[in-house]
């Protein structure tokens, strides 16, 4: 009797461990999300105000010449790239559009 009400009480622990490992992953995915959109609005705005402003332009392409090392993410903003290296090709350019 007591063997039984041990392997219900188990098998309801693993359940709960389940679900709250379901829900932890659940969390963790929307916070990679999140900080992956705030990256992209962030980004939208520094080069909306680097195409505004040829002074902050110069300092952000000075900024990523110094924090980009990888040629394929140095290619997208027209960034020297290492001879020799290995640079995976981005399908299209993107650089900043100039505002009329």
């Amino acid at each position: 009797m007591e063997n039984e009400k041990l392997k219900k009480l188990i098998e309801k622990r693993s359940a709960l461990d389940a679900a709250i490992q379901l829900e932890k992953n659940k969390e963790n995915e929307r916070k990679r999300k999140d900080d992956t959109r705030r990256k992209i609005l962030a980004g939208s705005a520094v080069l909306d105000e680097a195409a505004k402003h040829p002074k902050f332009k110069e300092e952000l392409y000075s900024l990523l010449e110094r924090f980009l090392k990888r040629n394929d993410e140095r290619a997208l903003f027209g960034l020297s790239v290492a001879q020799g290296a290995e640079t995976k090709k981005p399908e299209t350019e993107v650089k900043p559009e100039e505002k009329k």
